[in-house]
């Protein structure tokens, strides 16, 4: 018995007290902090909607440069790129359908609408914005011309030629503080640089963390990128020099409102004021892509992930990804879209009434918003961590 009972208190002294320890994914997804995501999302309001082709856009770019130089994600680049809205592609915002009782409604992305549907509008009356300092903040109109947005990237150790793209839009519209559209997503994309890019965090593979412009005008930020890039992948320059520009894009993650999951309208139009306890992350791809199998095998790798390290919400799986800037990328390699609820059969539908509103202000949300945007990060920097085969020294 004193063997036994001597073997078995030398087996607790061996075993780790806390094993999650010895995992660097839950090593690194124990880094996101809410205080540090609020606080991010906080910083991005001070440029109000940062609407595209204003002095307050461009303020937030600058801004959010020096943020990744800060967390040691510096070698930043910028895409440069002109927009006139004279020959601009039609928008990527989808006019609401009729509803007729028992007639199916197909929304964005071939997405059926179902329930109580309600209109998914833009507000475009400044004079609805009962703040008055942060009217005058985003008064100043879009002026056709010159484009920026920046990107950083975190160069992998064994495969610098191959890379994963997070991504969010920093642009926004609706006359508020573009809060959650998308200073949801760009604070998540942020974070995600912040935690990779510190001392003794390393990958095999490299990572980009992309901050899109022009988004609300039709994704031409993105598109902007595509067109400027594709044809560099895995290409290295100089050659011999162990550099590649622009490494192969092994996946496109994009992050585009992560706040609010309220649930379906209800009869006439109100919401639930909190958020529902069954709330979820919706991790979704397009089934027209041309990597549509791909690309359904990594969303189900991050609803995996959401399984493993995230906290409170779960995560599920749609085949109809739209509206977002992972649109111009699925035709070149698997691309999945991030978001607090489906693009085309609930936001489509008028579940978050904040959507492009003036309400869209950092004050409207509480803690339970702010958590499922932090949850969101949990499952892609898992996810992503284990693609890109993190380590932590």
């Amino acid at each position: 018995m004193r063997r036994l009972a001597l073997l078995a208190l030398l087996l607790c002294i061996a075993a780790p007290a806390h094993p999650q320890q010895t995992d660097p994914i839950a090593q690194l997804v124990s880094q996101l902090d809410l205080t540090k995501y609020k606080a991010t999302i906080k910083g991005l309001t001070q440029f109000g909607d940062r609407r595209q082709g204003t002095a307050r856009n461009a303020a937030a770019i600058d801004w959010i440069e020096a943020q990744l130089k800060s967390y040691g994600c510096s070698n930043t680049e910028r895409i440069h790129y002109a927009y006139d809205p004279t020959g601009a592609p039609p928008s990527h915002r989808y006019p609401s359908q009729a509803h007729a009782p028992g007639v199916p409604v197909i929304g964005p992305g071939g997405a059926r609408e179902r329930g109580n549907i309600f209109p998914d509008k833009v507000n475009e009356d400044p004079l609805k914005q009962p703040d008055l300092k942060l009217r005058e903040l985003n008064t100043p109109p879009s002026v056709p011309g010159p484009r920026e947005e920046v990107f950083c990237t975190k160069i992998g150790a064994k495969h610098p030629d191959q890379m994963y793209i997070l991504s969010a839009h920093m642009d926004g519209i609706g006359w508020g503080e573009a809060a959650n559209d998308d200073g949801s997503g760009t604070a998540l994309v942020m974070e995600l640089a912040r935690i990779f890019s510190a001392p003794g965090v390393s990958t095999d593979i490299s990572i980009r963390f992309a901050l899109w412009n022009n988004e609300e005008t039709g994704l031409n930020g993105a598109a902007a990128y595509v067109a400027q890039r594709k044809d560099l992948q895995g290409i290295e320059s100089p050659a011999g020099s162990g550099k590649y520009p622009e490494p192969r894009w092994l996946g496109m993650i994009q992050h585009d409102m992560m706040m609010f999951d309220h649930g379906m309208p209800h009869k006439d139009g109100t919401m639930s004021k909190e958020q529902r306890p069954e709330a979820d992350v919706n991790i979704e791809y397009q089934t027209t892509s041309k990597f549509a199998d791909d690309a359904m095998r990594l969303a189900h790798k991050f609803q995996l992930a959401d399984d493993k390290y995230a906290t409170d919400y779960p995560a599920n799986v749609g085949p109809h990804m739209t509206n977002t800037d992972s649109t111009p990328f699925m035709d070149y390699t698997p691309s999945l879209s991030v978001r607090e609820v489906e693009r085309g059969a609930q936001m489509g539908a008028g579940w978050d009434p904040q959507h492009h509103q003036p309400t869209d202000v950092y004050s409207f949300y509480n803690d339970d918003d702010f958590r499922l945007g932090l949850n969101a990060a949990q499952t892609t920097l898992a996810a992503i961590a284990q693609l890109s085969k993190a380590a932590v020294k």
